[in-house]
């Protein structure tokens, strides 16, 4: 039987909620870490940049449909 969209998200919320609190913690620590690098400039990273590409496909519309697929691609290209 098909769940509603009210029990998918009473199942998936906390765990939701804590990898985006610990996605956070990620970001604080290069943020951190990254005013204590040896040149002034801001730090850049191609991997910090495709981070930030995946917070937009999460934040898109929902319409739009196979987020986690587009993620796969878009971090596949990494390797």
């Amino acid at each position: 039987m098909m769940q509603t969209a009210l029990q998918v998200l009473d199942r998936e919320y906390l765990e939701a909620r804590c990898s985006l609190v610990e996605l956070g913690a990620a970001f604080d620590r290069v943020d951190r870490a990254s005013d204590h690098e040896e040149n002034t400039g801001k730090f850049n990273d191609s991997r910090l940049e495709l981070l930030k590409q995946a917070l937009g496909i999460l934040t898109e519309e929902s319409h739009l449909p196979n987020r986690a697929e587009r993620l796969l691609l878009l971090f596949s290209d990494l390797d």
